[in-house]
């Protein structure tokens, strides 16, 4: 039987061919934005959890109140001890410590005089110990413009367009205005190692990275820092590996009444993505159903016309004695192989341009210049295993709720007409 209604449906192209262009259209676009959404969530998620958040954080309770004003006055203290705290409890982690602050970047001329500054945003970084996570999880080597990496204590790296702004090159000196955790002012003197790229806006606007112990002595911050961070062991990010993690720590460190207690956060909690990355995961849900309900619509109709082309064929099959609901499920049935050659052409052509969007990508630089999200000026697709699927459940889907409704016209033909419309 599936054999004859394949043959029906190769060779009787119009009763077949707009339904599988109309499967295939929305199959490949329901693939299509499937896979561009996707890459936006993971491009999101992983430049926040580098630059911000990490997968789990540690900070005081005061501090994660106030996280976004960098309150180092609220940083947690003896944090040599507690890194190697959780490292030893967590050894399955990459752990690391920094401390993010605010200031001035100042300038000098020839004759010491300022000769430009403007507000910088710091992170300081393990940059000089061989074993640090830090330039692998910043990708810090290939953001080198100009340059190199800090060699010695001292040095520092800051945005290329930073320091195009500053007109300040390799080798040259600038002297960090900020203010200390006791809140006292604080200048440090320091030499630009190199300049850094990041393809993130918010971040190239002004950024400076420094090695952890000298911003620690700039801001009076002996065996002190605001976050301590911690990675998976392959740097990708798992809600529930993350929230497990974090019961375990506050189970046994977090104190309620003291709000200089070591408390751990996962990645949604800390950087308030918890909405939008819910938001992503009822986007598939509503994409699969935007393209399912219009998709039905056209098929339906194309059922019905197909149906009024074919009232004839109908009636003879009834005619000779077949069954209503034989004729009614072996047109589901030839539906459904409309509905898969439809979902497979769909899904190999949607791949396809989101293996190419995956690697080439599309630059929206022009629409981030004033955004502060963190996500690279390059946006690329991402493909995954659920991308070779998906596009199924609204190709077969569709065919089938067209198909059904159309086809209930069947139980309305009248056996007792036949004799005339044969003589007709």
């Amino acid at each position: 039987m599936i054999k004859f209604l394949l043959k029906g449906v190769i060779r009787d192209r119009s009763r077949s061919l707009f339904p599988i262009i109309t499967v295939t259209v929305g199959v490949c676009l329901t693939v299509l934005v499937y896979c561009w959404v996707e890459g936006i969530s993971e491009m999101i998620v992983s430049s926040t959890a580098s630059f911000i958040t990490g997968h789990v954080k540690i900070m005081t309770r005061a501090y994660y109140q106030e996280a976004d004003q960098m309150p180092n006055d609220l940083a947690l203290m003896d944090v040599g001890r507690l890194f190697s705290v959780v490292k030893k409890e967590f050894p399955s982690m990459v752990w690391t410590v920094r401390i993010r602050f605010g200031g001035l970047l100042d300038v000098p001329d020839e004759n010491g005089e300022t000769k430009a500054q403007g507000p910088v945003a710091g992170l300081a970084v393990d940059l000089l110990s061989p074993s640090s996570p830090e330039p692998r999880i910043l990708n810090l080597a290939k953001s080198i413009v100009r340059g190199r990496m800090p060699s010695q204590a001292g040095e520092i790296l800051i945005s290329e367009e930073f320091a195009g702004r500053l007109g300040i090159k390799p080798g040259d000196t600038a002297t960090l205005i900020g203010s200390t955790m006791h809140g006292s002012m604080t200048t440090a003197n320091f030499v630009v190692a190199g300049t850094v790229r990041f393809g993130i806006a918010a971040l190239d606007r002004g950024a400076m990275i420094g090695d952890l112990p000298d911003i620690q002595r700039a801001l009076d911050m002996e065996d002190a820092a605001g976050e301590i961070l911690g990675f998976s062991s392959d740097f990708v990010y798992r809600r529930k590996p993350s929230v497990n993690v974090t019961a375990r720590f506050n189970a046994s460190h977090a104190n309620a009444d003291d709000e200089f207690s070591p408390e751990m956060v996962a990645l949604r909690e800390s950087s308030g993505l918890a909405s939008e990355l819910d938001m992503f995961s009822y986007v598939y849900a509503v994409l699969i159903l935007i393209f399912i309900v219009p998709m039905s619509i056209v098929l339906w109709n194309a059922g019905l016309m197909g149906s009024l082309r074919r009232y004839g064929e109908i009636g003879v099959r009834m005619a000779i004695g077949e069954d209503k609901g034989h004729i009614y499920r072996s047109m589901i049935a030839e539906s459904m192989i409309i509905g898969i050659i439809g979902s497979v052409l769909g899904t190999a052509i949607g791949l396809t341009v989101s293996y190419v969007l995956q690697a080439k990508g599309i630059n929206i630089g022009s629409m981030l210049q004033s955004s502060s999200i963190l996500i690279t000026n390059t946006v690329r697709a991402r493909v995954t295993p659920v991308s070779y699927y998906l596009g199924f459940i609204p190709g077969l889907g569709a065919t089938f709720l067209g198909t059904s409704i159309s086809g209930i016209g069947i139980y309305k033909r009248q056996t007792s007409q036949l004799a005339k419309e044969m003589e007709a």
